[in-house]
């Protein structure tokens, strides 16, 4: 973020989650209220992980004195600001963290360990200067300068490093097959096609850090032998486009990027394809299909996209964080990376953890850290503070892994081994009020509508699964449709052509292995436990609870409620829609909803 010189600096984090929070209005008042401050100067980072305590402002001191304050909106200027400029105490409910209370850590940052996510929250996402500052583009200048293409390699192969994307596939042996193609033209692609329901990994590093991505980018582009590349992202993520196109700009400025590289022979030229949201496009050959202007349909392999890809030339496609994690491997040398993790997991992994954790956000973790950590040291258990029952893992083409795995260790063969996959690194939390089958019924949902329909298991098959889960969770189902979901899921993921529908069936495995005995209470004792199965719960007034206060009966959309004031009320069951209102409004606890 540059040096102090004198100045007290205000620093806003205007990242996505920060910004749906207010930062974007906090910003503009502190702006406002700080003009006739000249020792005082106002900039801007992205987000440092610690959605849950958005919007967050960080101050540094000319003596070096740091304080971080967060859940701080605009109308709390005005309590804070004076304060803080003239170094008074101020309300302990908005402190994070005080460089001079070395004791008041937040625990969410323990046991995590950043290299994707260093400069994230950190630098000014739309400035250069800061990146370089960083030690940014050096890890450019040293292989153009000092390292042929193959050392390149061979240093991504030591490093272990896996593509982070999903698959796991180490990223030295991918390069290394499309440097051995030979054409006359190569291109290299970053796969931002984020799409997984409570993942935003992807979004919040392009955001945060996009020089980091285009140098990962730049140096596989000269390690495979293209000269160029693309980022394929979604639309949706508009922040993360207007930072990429203004970092290719400077790079280009700077001669990172465009023709004869810092003055050498290598030249590399990139640009930015935005995506129409298709999940099954995060698929390699149908993200090559959508940039060809094609429909995003995979096709078979072989041909793999190393030997015939965009536009039939050899293609080399990774994800953001594979690429982010490059120029830091690059800089520090494969062994500093390899010595974090595990024997075949190594380094560090990012994840966005979201659903029902009183800590959401973005963590980078040791590979080999047991899921717990995450959970409980980083997460800090349910945010309701009810039991935790289940974590769903690699998004739709995931699995639910349950409390008793809880201890399992964060590596791809751990984590496969549950029936779960690493994914790209979304972890939805649930608790005790979470219905397991509908939580399978929302990802077939997902991944039904997401479906391109080209091959007939997964056009077909994830509809009718779909249907068989809906039948169960509506009190009509019987075991027998337990079997065919079983024998219908094994058909899916064994006959159908790409990863999305090969996976779609996951959620459904793996919920059925851990939570059979719920499936059996919706099938044969007609009962959600979680009461959240419309057609399975019932509201009704506890009749000895019940003071008459009317907030039910004003709230209740259908008019099924009556009764007079201070008198026991009741609910018509033929026009109750099961909205739950009533229950939410109760502040007797006088509905019993079951």
């Amino acid at each position: 973020m540059g040096k102090n010189n004198g100045h007290i600096r205000l620093v806003v984090g205007l990242g996505s989650c920060g910004i749906a929070a207010g930062a974007k209005d906090l910003y503009e008042e502190l702006a406002a209220k700080t003009k006739s401050h000249a020792n005082t100067k106002l900039s801007h980072t992205s987000c440092n992980g610690m959605c849950f305590k958005e919007p967050i402002m960080e101050v540094f001191y000319p003596d070096g004195d740091h304080l971080m304050l967060g859940n701080i909106h605009k109308k709390d200027v005005d309590k804070v600001l004076e304060p803080l400029l003239t170094r008074k105490s101020i309300d302990e409910k908005f402190v994070i963290e005080d460089s001079r209370k070395p004791d008041k850590k937040e625990s969410f940052r323990l046991k995590q360990h950043k290299i994707v996510l260093e400069n994230c929250g950190v630098i000014d996402p739309d400035d250069i200067a800061p990146y370089l500052e960083k030690g940014g583009y050096m890890a450019i200048k040293k292989v153009l300068t000092s390292m042929t293409p193959e050392q390149v390699i061979e240093e991504m192969k030591a490093s272990g490093l896996r593509g982070r994307g999903g698959a796991g596939f180490p990223t030295g042996t991918k390069w290394q097959f499309a440097r051995n193609s030979q054409a006359e033209k190569k291109y290299m692609i970053c796969n931002a096609d984020e799409g997984d329901p409570g993942a935003f990994m992807d979004r919040a590093v392009l955001e945060s850090d996009p020089h980091r991505v285009i140098e990962g980018l730049i140096i596989g582009g000269y390690a495979i032998g293209a000269h160029y590349g693309y980022i394929y992202v979604r639309a949706e993520y508009p922040l993360a486009i207007k930072r990429l196109k203004i970092a290719i700009a400077q790079a280009t400025e700077r001669n990172f990027l465009g023709d004869k590289i810092l003055n050498t022979d290598f030249s590399f030229h990139l640009k930015i394809k935005e995506g129409a949201g298709a999940f099954v496009c995060g698929e390699e050959t149908a993200l090559i299909a959508s940039i060809e202007g094609e429909r995003g349909n995979p096709r078979l392999r072989p041909p793999f996209p190393a030997v015939s890809g965009l536009w039939k030339y050899p293609t080399n496609i990774n994800n953001v964080e594979t690429l982010a994690s490059v120029p830091w491997i690059i800089n520090n040398g494969s062994a500093a990376y390899a010595s974090y993790g595990t024997a075949k997991s190594k380094g560090t992994k990012v994840f966005s953890v979201a659903g029902k954790i009183a800590k959401g956000g973005l963590v980078e973790v040791d590979m080999g850290i047991p899921l717990r950590d995450i959970i409980y040291t980083i997460g800090g258990g349910t945010s309701s503070g009810k039991p935790f029952k289940a974590v769903q893992l690699g998004g739709p083409s995931g699995g639910c892994v349950p409390e008793n795995l809880l201890d399992t260790p964060v590596d791809y063969e751990s984590i496969a081994a549950t029936g779960a996959i690493m994914g790209s690194g979304g972890m939805v939390v649930m608790d005790e009020d979470t219905c397991i089958v509908d939580v399978a019924k929302f990802f077939l949902t997902f991944t039904q509508k997401e479906s391109c329909g080209k091959c007939t298991f997964c056009r077909v098959g994830t509809m009718r699964l779909l249907e068989i889960l809906e039948k169960i969770s509506a009190g009509k189902g019987s075991m027998d449709d337990l079997k065919e979901l079983e024998d219908l899921s094994a058909k899916v993921k064994d006959l159908s052509l790409c990863g999305l529908g090969k996976t779609a069936p996951n959620p459904i495995v793996t919920t059925i292995k851990y939570f059979r005995d719920e499936y059996e209470e919706h099938i044969k004792d007609k009962k959600c436990r979680a009461a959240v199965c419309k057609d399975l719960i019932n509201f009704s007034v506890i009749e000895k609870d019940c003071t008459g206060c009317h907030l039910c009966f004003k709230n209740c959309p259908v008019n099924a409620i009556s009764g007079e004031t201070k008198k026991v009320h009741h609910i018509d069951q033929k026009l109750c829609i099961k909205c739950g209102m009533c229950y939410e409004v109760c502040k007797f606890n006088a509905i019993f909803k079951g």
